[in-house]
């Protein structure tokens, strides 16, 4: 891609934008920064960028003009937002900074997506591969901007790519040479106008894989008939595959690996990054003795059923990355002890009553709590003590009032955190301080 003397629009100012804004800046492009918002924060970022001699344009200033030959549109912002819409129907390309960023990597590519899982998988296929010895980077959806990180890509073996729906909608040529894909469950529903479309997202990781790329799938994923690369496919679940984990022992083609107790994460769910991870860097001719090494080293991120305390014989996880359905009953078919579960938060427009029958299973009470609180207590109440709590703070208050020795207070959400926080680490890290008070008094 020649950016050079190019007229481009930057859709949004956050860090992907501002990062796409100074690449494309340091190649010649003439870049104009576009946000409808306007705060002291995003008027710090347009003084910044002015540095570099990108202009922005925000809040009331943003105007409707369409004379550029090419727009880069940062993740979150939906295609048929009418600014957005306002240059496809012009015809002027827009790519998103994944797709920027790809066209300028020197190396070969590993990028994972699937609603869940992703953060995870990718650590520990970095985590294999450095174990091995390759010089990689972590970029995209975690860690550093691609279009940061492909600055030095030629002298990388691999980059190693978390990769969204959001990002992924907006490629046009985008080629890993592994591609993986977890899983696929309702989420995101608030930005794409359906599960066929989110699906349609996610697929794109394969558009335009060749014969000599792979693509490792969850084999209960269904998978279009025309998909070119070379196919690796996992479970947990007992469905026939390459990568399979049966009484708690990862396999690889029928060969025993590793238990997964020797590792620091359990759940069948993490059972399948695992497998995963194994099929990636095993495409990527990584010794498995080397994978090994590394998964047993391997801790999660924190907000992943993070163990952060214990109060009269009672363990608290907080699980407050789980902001869909498809966490949240993955973190609960992994509980082994009576459950005090805290869910709720923003209103995605997600259907949770197919999970009444495992809450009620698995769980002692339902402390439900945000915007979708009023409609968890209608969908769960009948099957199992709940009870409507106004804030995160009430529902850890319960929770410590009815959680019996052995049991585990498990915030799981399965909702996003945006009715009451900035992001899920927020919300998590509150969760932590509302327990560690607890253990001080």
């Amino acid at each position: 891609m020649e950016l050079n003397g190019k007229k481009v629009a930057v859709l949004g100012l956050g860090i992907s934008g501002m990062q796409a804004a100074r690449f494309m800046a340091a190649k010649g492009a003439d870049v104009l920064v576009r946000d409808e918002g306007d705060s002291p924060r995003l008027r710090e970022r347009a003084l910044e960028l002015a540095e570099f001699g990108v202009r922005t344009e925000l809040g009331d200033e943003v105007g409707a003009g369409v004379a550029f030959d090419l727009v880069v549109l940062s993740p979150g912002i939906p295609l048929s937002k009418p600014l957005v819409r306002g240059f496809s129907d012009a015809h002027v390309p827009v790519i998103g900074e994944l797709e920027l960023a790809a066209q300028y990597c020197a190396c070969p590519m590993v990028a994972v997506t699937g609603t869940n899982g992703k953060t995870t998988t990718t650590e520990l296929i970095a985590a294999a591969l450095r174990e091995a010895g390759r010089e990689i980077d972590v970029a995209g959806n975690i860690g550093t901007a691609f279009t940061e990180a492909v600055k030095n890509s030629a002298d990388l073996d691999a980059m190693v790519l978390e990769v969204s729906s959001f990002q992924l909608e907006t490629t046009a040529e985008f080629r890993p040479a592994v591609s993986v894909m977890l899983n696929l469950t309702p989420d995101h529903l608030d930005h794409h106008a359906s599960m066929e479309e989110y699906r349609a997202a996610k697929l794109r990781i394969f558009a335009h894989q060749t014969a000599e790329d792979v693509a490792v799938v969850n084999a209960a994923f269904g998978l279009p008939e025309d998909l070119k690369p070379q196919l690796k496919t996992f479970s947990a679940y007992g469905v026939p595959a390459d990568y399979t984990f049966a009484n708690g022992t990862l396999y690889a083609h029928g060969e025993p690996v590793m238990e997964l107790a020797e590792t620091n994460l359990f759940g069948l769910h993490n059972a399948e990054n695992l497998l995963a991870a194994l099929a990636a860097v095993e495409a990527m001719d990584v010794d498995r003795a080397a994978a090994i090494r590394a998964f047993k080293i391997y801790r999660p991120q924190p907000h992943r059923c993070e163990p952060v305390g214990e109060l009269n014989g009672v363990r608290y996880l907080n699980d407050s990355k789980a902001t869909n359905i498809d966490a949240l009953e993955k973190a609960l078919f992994s509980m082994t002890q009576p459950v005090v579960l805290i869910a709720g938060g923003k209103d995605k427009g997600l259907d949770f009553g197919g999970l009444t029958d495992l809450v009620a299973e698995r769980c002692r009470t339902a402390l439900v709590t945000g915007q979708m609180g009023p409609k968890l207590y209608e969908l769960w109440n009948d099957a199992l003590p709940c009870e409507l709590c106004d804030d995160l703070a009430m529902a850890v208050t319960r929770a410590q009032e009815v959680a019996q020795p052995g049991d585990l207070v498990l915030y799981s959400p399965g909702c996003s955190s945006f009715d009451a926080y900035a992001n899920y680490a927020e919300r998590g890290n509150h969760f932590r301080q509302l327990v560690a008070e607890r253990q001080n008094t």
